[in-house]
């Protein structure tokens, strides 16, 4: 897995690519949202155009994401997300969890 931080809009969006599985990137991406939250950058966008595949583990990483940023008066949302990971989304339920837009305005829009 890879992953770009920008801001636009006074958004962060968090770029992921690749295969999110959990393990090591699980701690980086939890890191990365704990060092926003403290430069007081609660707002994030996640990206996922770019990921092949997430397992259960790699969902785990996006639904402690969403909960810590909950916590600390912010919001997630996901973008561009792929068909297989919608897929994904929907068999565990998880689509009503997650804030999901198609573009990056559509998720400014609803913060």
């Amino acid at each position: 897995m890879k992953y770009t931080v920008t801001e636009k809009k006074g958004l962060v969006v968090l770029a992921l690519s690749g295969k999110i599985m959990g393990g090591p990137e699980a701690t980086e991406i939890n890191d990365v949202i704990n060092r926003l939250i403290d430069e007081k950058k609660n707002k994030i966008v996640i990206d996922l155009k770019n990921v092949e595949l997430m397992n259960s583990s790699g969902l785990g990483i996006l639904i402690g994401a969403v909960t810590l940023l909950k916590n600390n008066q912010g919001g997630l949302r996901l973008i561009q997300v792929p068909d297989k990971i919608q897929a994904l989304l929907k068999s565990t339920k998880l689509n009503t969890v997650f804030e999901i837009s198609n573009t990056f305005e559509e998720a400014v829009a609803s913060f």
